[in-house]
């Protein structure tokens, strides 16, 4: 495998691994020597202690769409994103309970010059939630500022390592190679004792082999050997065994991620993350639709199904993404959640004991009854059934149904971002991150946007 870093690969030689060039190559053993020294869980710490996840543990935890250079409206026309978009999300991540995690590339804004770009993002994460926080990969001068602002939100360096705050994605370059930015993203994050997400995105009759055996096997290499190197760097740093591995569209050789195959890799990365002992990542509910849509419902559905089903640890893109990863739409967010809310319930499967099975309310309302005004049934209607918040059942008395369901889809939207209030950093640590971002010569006008 190739790692474009020198660093990397003089670390790598000094820990008994053959390099040649810019290819390192390992054995079974080697690599498993150093996964096995990744932990099997861990915490990720947030500014409110009720936001804090606990991945590896068995439970599920939802993170936002990421990366996406654009906006597509309601009407399908696609934009540029902006920091006012950037923000709007902040907001509307802030304001689900189904997120503990919030930050990252929510979209990618365009008015943000880009030596400036992530710290300002960090910025406005840190300063319009508290919850857990997602990093993003970057060249060595960004990733360390983010790491000087994460240590002045936990009170220093040494306590920043002891209660992780961020996460960061750390994608390979498929076929088997880690590029400049990336390793510089994980040496650094890692030298901070913060997990990273190694995560393989190969295409089947692309980037990887056409057969999704020979995909996962590929991607399941590059994550191991990107696993090694952050154990390399500080061992017992936390990992996350990522796959977003997918096909190739055979007819354009363009990404597609709202396909079966997606899912498949997805629940077969999580079960080899299970296999290997370590929290895993993958899934969510992308689509390759143009606009909120049939095709946009049935394919995020079925990832985040399979993903659910696979429970995967740590779910990126859970809400908002479309248009094969190149867009958000806020539209499409609020469809995601109601999807969240479904997989959710029938995920909780069916309760059985006593009062569930109910054998005395059958016996006492008998043949012919009803139940719906039994006491039992007034007991348990808001835990028991799931209750949509967009979708139609009862009969309209007007109106076109798509009308309807978009009018309610923005109602939603209003009625989140009416309610949102800014949480507010300790004064102190407010402050010395206003000073940080002056020093380092950011704009700020963009700051106090």
């Amino acid at each position: 495998m190739k790692f474009h870093h020198p660093e990397i690969l003089s670390l790598m030689e000094r820990n008994g691994i053959k390099v040649s060039g810019q290819s390192a190559f390992f054995t079974e053993n080697q690599i498993m020597q150093w996964v096995r020294k990744a932990p099997r869980s861990f915490t990720l710490y947030a500014v409110n202690p009720k936001y804090h996840i606990h991945l590896g543990f068995g439970s599920t935890e939802y993170a936002p769409g990421y990366g996406a250079p654009a906006i597509v409206e309601s009407d399908g026309t696609k934009r540029s994103a902006s920091l006012d978009d950037y923000i709007k999300f902040l907001k509307l991540f802030h304001q689900s309970d189904y997120f503990k995690i919030n930050g990252g590339i929510l979209v990618d804004p365009c008015d943000i010059k880009t030596n400036s770009k992530y710290p300002v993002m960090l910025y406005y994460a840190l300063t319009h939630s508290d919850k857990c926080v997602i990093g993003m990969e970057a060249e060595a001068e960004q990733v360390q500022m983010t790491m000087d602002m994460m240590g002045i939100v936990a009170g220093g360096k040494e306590e920043l390592i002891r209660r992780p705050r961020i996460v960061t994605i750390a994608n390979t370059l498929s076929p088997l190679q880690l590029s400049q930015s990336t390793l510089d993203t994980i040496l650094i994050y890692a030298k901070h004792g913060q997990p990273v997400m190694v995560t393989p995105a190969a295409m089947a009759g692309a980037t990887g082999p056409i057969t999704l055996a020979g995909t996962i096997a590929l991607s399941n290499a590059e994550a191991l050997a990107g696993i090694a190197i952050v154990q390399m760097i500080r061992e017992g740093t936390p990992v996350i065994y990522g796959c977003q591995s997918t096909a190739a569209d055979m007819k354009t050789a363009g990404y597609a991620i709202g396909c079966p195959e997606h899912a498949l890799c997805v629940q077969y990365g999580a079960m080899l993350a299970k296999f290997y002992g370590l929290p895993s990542r993958g899934g969510g509910t992308p689509n390759d639709a143009k606009q909120v849509s049939v095709q946009s419902g049935y394919e995020s559905m079925m990832v985040m199904m399979a993903t659910c089903q696979g429970k995967v640890d740590l779910i990126i893109h859970s809400a908002g993404i479309i248009d094969s990863h190149t867009a958000m739409s806020y539209e499409q967010f609020v469809v995601d959640l109601e999807i969240i809310g479904m997989i959710a319930r029938f995920i909780k499967g069916v309760q059985i004991d006593e009062d569930s099975l109910a054998l005395d309310v059958i016996k006492q309302v008998g043949s012919g009854g009803e139940f719906l005004t039994n006491p039992h049934t007034l007991r348990h209607c808001r835990d028991e059934l799931w209750v949509p918040e967009i979708s139609l059942r009862r009969v309209l008395s007007g109106g076109e149904p798509n009308e309807v369901i978009m009018e309610k889809i923005k109602k939603k939207q209003e009625t989140m971002l009416a309610g949102y209030q800014q949480p507010r950093l300790p004064k102190g640590i407010e402050l010395s991150l206003h000073s940080y971002m002056r020093d380092k010569g950011l704009d700020l006008n963009l700051i106090t946007h």
